[in-house]
């Protein structure tokens, strides 16, 4: 890290990063500027703007333009050491390796910063047992709008302290406390400044290990805050107990856009509880209840006010255990859903030989971006339904159906979709069981020499046909000839399965040539293919000749 600060600071221009910090504060500057005129103040009176950047007691005034000077090259050097530059209104060093010493010197800077709006020091791990210097300083950036603490080891009397300076940033609208543990059991203590009028609109509590109680005082809590659009109270497993509370709360929460309740031990009857909100929700954009495997069930009876989400633009039940009965009801309402942009379904083996009603009616979703139904143990009735569906999306960027076998031998019953693909820019068709003649069949008709002319897969960014290793390399041969077409490819995996290794066959070096003719690919996913010598020499003059960044990411050599 030392290292590498050192190489930053010694390589950064100055000029704009100086323009930055004099941006940053020249609000300040003329500010103080005009007080001193209109005031008169004399050399031994302290500026206004120097008692509001100041500690009251501790600090002395700042008595020239050059002391002011001073104080900017100190903050644009300590950012300059961290790899950062000055941003307006913005101190971001996220994930930067802050020590005990950095903490400080970023303290004393935050006087010099009366117009700061944007603090972001998560991910880092010093942050721990210090808090208490920073929110010392509170009253000195009460214009803070975003403050970031993710991932930060708080202690509990950080939080302590932290929900003792909340009420000095009258003006947050975002808190991210994301990643600390030691939040779960004291949330009334943070938040407890929040009053009626709040202006926070997004609240981010990710993994908190929050408690049933903090889940009933967030719920009492709600009410308070009128203009919350984003709530995040995704792996906190122990909130479903008091999800009475909360979702009292949401009813309250008119203006909510997103609502990630993932992994947070939800039940069937949680479903029905929130059911019962949905209908205070019509603002709601988002809505997340995956990884919540015993919800299995209780979308049976329970689903009707889903429908009332007009506005629903991403819905996300991945992992939820979902069941034939659940698939049946979803049938009635998710087509109605006629905002809806990204669904994901996936990890729902239980769909597999319900599905097919469902994934018929999804033609009455022309907005619909993204569809994600991997591992689902689709059959081949549903395949079809599927693929008969998907001629009608034409909106579609994003297809995953990894992990369904039935797709083997049967892709040609996309080849219609797959001809017609103008936005398409993810395909994912990982371990799916893909023979040689699926790979002739996609070469023929989905790569064939006017791609250009005609659009097919033309805007195709990332292409995953891992785990597929029914496919000879005659198969592989005829693929990389003729991937050059795909000019926007920036991500190609051909991995084979982690029990499986392979000698690589000639189709290597078509590859290599089809890579010089794909200006935007970075990244190559081969594991198992085994290299032998010769092609390793190329790979290694392919790498010195190119001076392309291009990963291939094959394990090493065999």
């Amino acid at each position: 890290m030392s290292q590498t600060r050192k190489k930053t600071s010694s390589e950064g221009e100055t000029k704009p990063q100086t323009s930055s910090v004099n941006k940053f504060l020249r609000g300040s500057k003329a500010e103080s500027r005009k007080e001193n005129n209109d005031l008169k103040t004399t050399d031994s009176q302290p500026t206004n703007w120097i008692q509001k950047t100041a500690p009251s007691e501790t600090a002395k005034p700042l008595s020239s333009e050059m002391e002011l000077r001073s104080s900017m090259e100190k903050y644009e050097q300590f950012l300059q050491k961290l790899g950062k530059k000055a941003v307006n209104k913005c101190l971001d060093l996220n994930n930067c390796g802050l020590t005990t010493a950095d903490m400080k010197e970023m303290v004393a800077l935050l006087p010099f910063l009366p117009d700061l709006e944007e603090l972001d020091i998560s991910w880092n791990d010093f942050v721990g047992g210090t808090l208490h210097s920073i929110t010392q300083q509170m009253h000195l950036v009460s214009k803070l709008k975003i403050l970031r603490l993710g991932s930060c080891r708080l202690t509990t009397d950080d939080v302590q302290a932290l929900g003792e300076a909340l009420e000095m940033i009258p003006e947050l609208v975002e808190l991210n406390l994301s990643w600390n543990s030691k939040v779960g059991g004291n949330l009334p203590l943070i938040l407890q400044k929040f009053q009626k009028g709040s202006k926070i609109q997004m609240l981010k509590l990710v993994d908190c290990t929050l408690t049933s109680e903090d889940g009933t005082f967030l719920g009492q809590l709600l009410p308070m805050l009128q203009s919350l659009e984003v709530l995040d109270l995704s792996i906190n497993r122990d909130i479903g107990g008091s999800l009475n509370s909360i979702a009292q709360g949401l009813k309250s929460s008119s203006n909510l856009k997103v609502l990630k309740l993932h992994s947070c031990g939800l039940s069937q009857k949680s479903v029905k509880i929130l059911d019962a909100a949905f209908r205070y929700l019509a603002e709601l954009r988002k809505l997340d209840l995956s990884c919540n495997k015993d919800l299995g069930g209780g979308f049976e009876d329970s689903s009707a006010q889903l429908v009332m989400l007009k506005h629903l633009q991403v819905l996300d039940l991945h992992q939820c255990s979902l069941t034939a009965d659940d698939v049946m009801s979803l049938t009635q309402v998710i087509p109605l859903l006629s905002n809806l942009q990204e669904l994901d379904l996936s990890a729902n083996k239980k769909m597999g030989n319900s599905s097919e009603n469902l994934l018929s009616r999804l033609r009455f979703l022309p907005a619909l971006k993204s569809l994600v139904i991997n591992n689902c143990a689709l059959e081949s009735e549903t395949f079809t339904a599927l693929a008969e569906t998907s001629v009608h999306l034409s909106a579609l960027e994003v297809f995953n159906l990894s992990w369904n076998k039935c797709v083997g031998g049967n892709l040609k019953l996309l080849l219609e979709t797959l001809k017609l693909s103008m936005s398409l820019r993810v395909l994912r068709l990982s371990s799916c069981s893909l023979v040689t003649e699926d790979v002739v069949l996609l070469e023929r008709f989905c790569f064939p020499a006017s791609v250009i002319q005609t659009g097919h897969l033309a805007k195709l960014r990332k292409l995953d046909l891992s785990y597929n290793d029914s496919i000879c390399d005659a198969g592989w041969t005829m693929f990389c000839q003729n991937v050059r077409f795909l000019k926007e490819l920036i991500e190609l995996d051909i991995s084979l399965r982690p029990s499986n290794f392979r000698d690589c066959g000639q189709w290597f070096r078509h590859l290599l040539c089809a890579v010089i003719k794909l200006p935007q690919i970075t990244e190559i996913g081969m594991k198992r293919w085994i290299l032998p010598a010769s092609q390793e020499e190329e790979l290694e003059c392919f790498d010195q000749d190119k001076k392309r960044s291009i990963h291939f990411d094959h394990g090493g050599f065999q």
